[in-house]
């Protein structure tokens, strides 16, 4: 595999054997090296492959920051992954490295920075929360810096989005929209959920599917005559305008149109979630 450019030491980009441009990660990968130079293959530690502009984004990035805060990011996503089982977006190595760095520069100098959707982050996404936390231990750990819960809450938002859609993840503040769902159907029945319900653990992970959906602007179904539709609305009648009422707010706040298979599938959910007409 042949030398591109240098990027720094650790850090070169290089052509595969497809002749596309990646990003090539070693401790003294690119020390005293130059365009044209065989990689030594021997000390690669992570090799990236992603669309040009994310190449040219990810050169960027990594020409200044830390290589131990590098490696620490990557260890971050690899505990993500491994830990917790969640599959993540390429993107998320520009992400959350450039967060490390700039967390860390920001602790360095005294500055603090509250996270505004830390309790949506803890209540909605507690998955993402953990792994948030893990990485803090992560940080300490391999880096000698204790940094706030706050920060745990921007890893989890970091993880939360490179799941939903990476190319998409600055058009939707998803924590915030499921926070105004979850109030939509508490004031549709009048009550606070249970957030130690089966149902609500059940209704939170439908919507973090439904939300990717919605991110991608890809629809579920239709609009035509849908008998389960009819259903609901026949045998489920709150918990179908709920649905509607959640229908409406995305159409407004995301421009989305919610099909009537999905609004279904939503009463469904809502439905369960209320507690009502159970025993």
């Amino acid at each position: 595999m042949k030398i591109l450019k240098i990027i720094n030491n650790n850090v070169v980009s290089a052509c595969d054997e497809k002749g596309k441009e990646i990003v090539v990660m070693g401790k003294g990968l690119g020390f005293g090296k130059k365009s044209g130079d065989i990689l030594d293959e021997l000390k690669i530690e992570k090799k990236f492959s992603m669309p040009d502009e994310s190449v040219t984004r990810l050169e960027e990035l990594l020409r200044d920051i830390p290589y131990e805060y590098i490696q620490t990011a990557n260890k971050i996503i690899a505990m993500a992954k491994e830990k917790y089982g969640m599959k993540l977006s390429k993107i998320i190595y520009i992400t959350l490295t450039d967060h490390l760095n700039f967390a860390i520069t920001r602790l360095k100098k005294g500055i603090v920075v509250e996270n505004a959707l830390l309790w949506e982050i803890k209540r909605f996404y507690q998955s993402e929360f953990e792994a948030g936390k893990s990485a803090l231990e992560i940080v300490k750990h391999d880096l000698g810096f204790e940094l706030s819960e706050d920060e745990a809450g921007f890893f989890a938002i970091h993880i939360l989005n490179a799941q939903i859609d990476a190319d998409m993840m600055q058009t939707m503040n998803v924590p915030g929209i499921t926070k105004d769902i979850v109030n939509i159907v508490g004031y549709t029945f009048g009550k606070e959920l249970d957030r130690e319900n089966l149902y609500y653990e059940r209704f939170i992970s439908h919507l973090k599917h439904f939300l990717a959906r919605v991110v991608k602007n890809e629809t579920y179904g239709d609009d035509k005559e849908n008998r389960l539709a009819m259903i609901m609305k026949s045998e489920f009648p709150k918990s179908y305008r709920c649905a509607l009422r959640i229908r409406d707010y995305l159409k407004v706040s995301m421009k989305y149109c919610v099909s009537l298979e999905e609004i279904s599938y939503l009463t469904i959910h809502i439905q369960r979630l209320s507690g009502e007409g159970q025993e």
